[in-house]
């Protein structure tokens, strides 16, 4: 199966010295209809990851192809961004109008998308991220969630194969991240989209397909959430947590009492002692 998304053996450097490595000897291959999830403490490079996705930045060195398309090649920048949406921390750095439907379909006019069918994918992208009853309101006026979820419509009207997630929900409380992580799932597992979402929240990344670690600039570990989370005093020498329910398990097991090395989440820890008691 050919990589949607192929990093090849890529640096990036936000200036020429070799100090300022943001991101080292990096491959990667992401391939369609996945959920990425990419763990990393701050200045892990996951941010960079990200940007270099999207053709916000170009590899100093190595290279990266999206949908086929190489991000270096100036000619294929608009294709790459058509089929690679971005959505970042702040939700407000993305809202341009005064009404929530008018901003979604700011972006569909500077593509002179008809009329007919700019309406017909605001209301379908609303009804998607479960905000239809907010398409006359001032973003002013909605919760930080609400204002996430309007942020990934507007890159869902675009219709996107791919949508690269920075940090979506770090700015929001629990209630938000819920809702914009049940958003991002529905997107996934409903309409095929790909998804990476770089996060710091292991709950999170604990619902993806595969599990990216980061740090300083490397992948030092890739794989399922189970077989990254089991690894426990791993993720903790490079100042990561893991799921609650795998730090107590972990806790549990370290008194010699005999858990599974892969739970991720409180159900399966309820169960696991249950069969102990």
């Amino acid at each position: 199966m050919e990589a949607i998304i192929r990093l090849n053996e890529i640096d990036y450097n936000y200036d020429t010295s070799q100090e300022s490595v943001a991101v080292s000897s990096v491959s990667l291959d992401i391939y369609e209809g996945e959920f990425i999830a990419v763990l990393g403490h701050n200045g892990s490079g996951k941010s960079t990851l990200a940007k270099l996705m999207n053709a916000l930045y170009i590899p100093t060195k190595g290279k990266v192809t999206v949908c086929g398309y190489d991000t270096s090649d100036d000619d294929s920048v608009f294709d790459i961004r058509q089929r690679c949406g971005m959505v970042f921390q702040n939700p407000d750095n993305q809202m341009v109008a005064t009404i929530v439907e008018e901003d979604i379909a700011f972006g569909l006019e500077n593509l002179g998308i008809e009329p007919l069918e700019i309406r017909k994918r605001v209301d379908s992208v609303l009804d998607a991220v479960r905000m239809g009853k907010f398409s006359d309101t001032s973003p002013n006026m909605l919760s930080g969630g609400q204002k996430q979820r309007i942020a990934i419509a507007g890159v869902l009207a675009m219709q996107p194969k791919i949508i690269v997630l920075d940090e979506p929900t770090a700015m929001l409380d629990p209630v938000g991240r819920v809702e914009v992580i049940e958003t991002v799932k529905k997107m996934n597992e409903q309409l095929g989209i790909t998804i990476v979402l770089i996060t710091h929240f292991m709950e999170e990344a604990a619902l993806a397909d595969r599990i990216v670690v980061m740090d300083e600039g490397r992948i030092v570990n890739i794989g399922t959430p189970r077989e990254v989370f089991s690894k426990v005093d791993e993720l903790k020498s490079i100042g990561l947590d893991v799921p609650m329910a795998t730090e107590l398990a972990h806790e549990i097991r370290s008194l010699g009492f005999d858990l599974p090395k892969d739970i991720i989440n409180d159900e399966e820890l309820v169960e696991a002692v249950c069969r102990l008691l």
